[in-house]
């Protein structure tokens, strides 16, 4: 089986290009209004699914890639935090553009965008569903419809995520290095030198990488997936404040073809303790209790960067109360002082698989 061209440190993904994701679990939105950012509370635990052959489903070796445990109905999101050079990185929700709403490609679209651009987007919340905000992506098990996939092509066969990095093409991305070495002497001239000069002048502080918000808390080959598996997709929750930006480079300076990719498995609770032989962390604290605690939640705003308009496709998907029933949990709006505003590979390789 081909390498992917992908490593795991800790739990990030680290595809070719320098290319850093990471699944953070988060508090699930309700499902109507808008709402801030809400925060991380630990990052999901990553296993290559080569390790553990003799125990995952058939489906998922031939398929390759790596495993996470979810909750049913648990949210998450993707934090690009670490990344190191700039690339466009195409996000798949049961082979569906979380972006653009279209069929998984292996090449890059401009019209409508089918990818997100790295540094500039420090994270990824939901769907592309609408002008200025994305609907939350949350878990549900195949075989309902509740899925993104299962909403836009009618089947639930793929399940999980989808990775795939494409970096600048040479000598473009040499040229980019070129000019970060030249900053970079520039920063330590003036840290060396002071606000006045001299030895012992305070130093500046340096700006944290693009990334999510921080951890408020610890926290047959190509052949359908039976949900009997313990397979799960994922489908949207809540609408929330949150830009995908469009990208201010020409198509032409992206490579044509992928560096790396990635099959993300989605597994239940059950499903994980029987392959991996562990339990998966507790599921998330409830949401009324730490908006009383007073703990923050975020909005974020780049003045320099556009947004992408929403797809028709994206904009219909349904949250997964549709299929699921009405949301339980107690909820508890955050006030306006708890709003953060942000901003103005070891290991064995991880195996790709056809999919």
């Amino acid at each position: 089986m081909a390498g992917s061209g992908v490593r795991i440190e800790g739990n990030t993904l680290r595809l070719p290009g320098g290319v850093a994701v990471r699944f953070v679990r988060t508090l699930r939105l309700p499902e109507t209004g808008t709402h801030p950012l809400p925060p991380g509370l630990g990052e999901f635990p990553v296993r290559r699914v080569s390790d553990y052959a003799d125990t995952v489903p058939e489906a998922w070796r031939a398929r390759g890639g790596v495993m996470l445990p979810v909750y049913l109905r648990e949210a998450m999101w993707l934090s690009f935090s670490g990344t190191r050079e700039p690339a466009a990185l195409q996000v798949g929700v049961g082979k569906v553009c979380a972006v653009s709403g279209r069929p998984w490609t292996d090449r890059l679209a401009r019209d409508p965008q089918n990818y997100v651009v790295l540094p500039r987007q420090p994270w990824l919340d939901g769907v592309n569903s609408g002008k200025g905000t994305v609907r939350q992506f949350v878990a549900v098990p195949l075989g309902l419809g509740a899925t993104v996939e299962g909403q836009v092509t009618g089947e639930e066969v793929w399940g999980g995520v989808q990775l795939q990095s494409f970096p600048l093409k040479e000598p473009l991305l040499s040229e980019w290095r070129r000019r970060e070495r030249e900053r970079e002497e520039a920063r330590r001239r003036a840290l060396s030198a002071g606000p006045v000069g001299g030895y012992g002048a305070p130093m500046a502080m340096m700006a944290s990488a693009p990334g999510g918000p921080p951890p408020a808390m610890p926290a047959a080959p190509g052949g359908p997936v039976s949900p009997r598996a313990g397979a799960m997709g994922l489908g949207v929750g809540g609408s929330m404040r949150q830009e995908v930006y469009r990208d201010d480079r020409p198509l032409t300076d992206w490579c044509e073809e992928p560096a790396g990719r990635v099959f993300v498995h989605l597994v239940t609770p059950p499903e994980w303790r029987r392959i991996v032989g562990e339990a998966p962390p507790p599921s998330p604290v409830d949401r009324a209790a730490y908006t009383k605690a007073g703990l923050p939640w975020y909005d974020y705003y780049d003045a320099d960067a556009e947004d992408l308009a929403p797809t028709d496709t994206l904009e219909a998907v349904k949250p997964a109360g549709e299929w699921l029933g009405d949301d339980l949990d107690p909820w508890q709006a955050p006030s306006a002082g708890q709003v953060t505003p942000l901003k103005d590979a070891p290991g064995k390789p991880v195996e790709d698989g056809e999919w």
